[in-house]
């Protein structure tokens, strides 16, 4: 399957939460998380993309290592999260997409979210669950989907 390259925001480990300025082209922090509450893997984005939220499409990369905000990394996409996420009442689809970074060892085996332990899917969902519930927003995984709808979605929410 082809490779996608993702950008990441907020690295494994961080409980700092960066975001992209498109308009400055540079990372600002946008919140500290809770005392023992980090980011489990690589957060970024799927640059040329855009979902329901107006933002480029989330996507968590997987891997032994941590980047830094602005790393770029190649990407073979192995599912995605699909969710629901509220706030005052406004509901709006927010997918997660997961992806293993080509140059990861410990992970080079995963080609498919169901390659994935069942313990690892649940805690990252649960992770976004209280993430959102830290702002009065909800987010409700609905469905996960396999690599290559996961990579279908994605070409379907291109910019132009």
């Amino acid at each position: 399957m082809d490779t996608i390259t993702a950008v990441i925001e907020t690295p494994k480990g961080s409980a700092e939460k960066y975001n992209y300025d498109p308009k400055t082209k540079f990372f600002k922090l946008k919140k500290i998380l809770p005392a023992g509450m980090v980011f489990p893997y690589d957060f970024g984005f799927i640059p040329g993309t855009k979902g329901e939220d107006g933002d480029p499409l989330d996507i968590i990369v997987i891997s032994e290592f941590e980047s830094f905000p602005g790393c770029m990394v190649e990407c073979r996409i192995i599912g995605a999260i699909i969710a629901e996420q509220s706030e005052k009442k406004k509901k709006i689809r927010n997918d997660r997409f997961l992806a293993i970074p080509e140059e990861a060892k410990s992970f080079s085996n995963i080609r498919s979210i169901e390659d994935l332990p069942k313990q690892m899917l649940k805690e990252l969902e649960q992770f976004f669950v209280t993430y959102n519930e830290i702002e009065d927003k909800t987010f409700k995984p609905l469905e996960r989907l396999k690599a290559k709808d996961a990579f279908k979605l994605i070409n379907k929410n291109k910019n132009g």
